[in-house]
């Protein structure tokens, strides 16, 4: 699978002094993790779902002040989703380990049937308990009618507790009519005013609090876009 990062954003955003999570205590070299990580749980591939994720994980990570190398990373479930439910599924368990590891985890998912996406939770479900456990998350439900406006906090929100993540703000709600550039611009710079900083609290704590890291295999290079 083609590997590709999203590119970091030209803003220099806020100085917080964060950065991705330390190395192996061994002393080998191994690649550094990205700090944030996006996952899309869209089944189409190349989403309006995902490129609203992306732009949503790149101003963040300038918010918080993350090291923009390595940039954010994106996993697009509907790349491997024929994989997430078959009995050997090699490609979902890298793309675990990737989403495990995030200091931020964005979880993107459209409304469907009023709640997340069914491939979302089948990939959510390959975890058992507290498996996200240490991860910041920032849900993000993509919706074409306003009447589902609660659909992240009724229903994903509760998912990523479940899991052991850690919330801190309420869900990023989008309508189809706020995809465009400006508009998603503006939608998520309104939702960071009120979410900026329980969300830098939160993650500040979670860097302070992880000592250790994940080494990186080289099937996690292709499931990261």
């Amino acid at each position: 699978m083609t590997q590709h990062q999203t590119p970091p954003s030209d803003s220099a955003g806020t100085d917080s002094g964060l950065d991705t999570r330390p190395g192996p205590a061994d002393g080998a070299s191994h690649p550094p993790r990205p700090a944030v990580v996006t996952l899309v749980g869209n089944p189409r591939p190349g989403s309006r779902t995902l490129s609203a994720a992306q732009a949503v994980a790149t101003r963040v990570t300038d918010h918080l002040g993350l090291a923009a190398t390595p940039p954010p990373a994106t996993i697009d479930l509907a790349e491997i989703a024929a994989e997430v439910l078959a009995p050997v599924h090699p490609r979902a368990d890298a793309a675990r380990e990737v989403v495990a590891g995030a200091t931020v985890l964005v979880v993107a998912t459209p409304v469907y049937k009023g709640s997340y996406t069914g491939l979302l939770k089948a990939f959510l479900d390959l975890y058992g308990p507290d498996g996200l456990a240490g991860v910041v998350a920032v849900p993000v439900v993509v919706s074409g009618n306003p009447a589902h406006a609660l659909a992240g906090e009724v229903h994903l929100r509760p998912l990523l507790v479940e899991l052991g993540a850690t919330v801190p703000a309420r869900t990023l709600t989008l309508l189809d009519s706020q995809l465009g550039e400006a508009e998603l611009a503006s939608a998520v710079d309104a939702w960071l005013d009120r979410a900026g900083g329980p969300l830098l609290r939160a993650a500040s704590a979670a860097v302070g609090q992880d000592a250790t890291t994940h080494q990186t295999a080289p099937e996690l290079a292709e499931v990261t876009r």
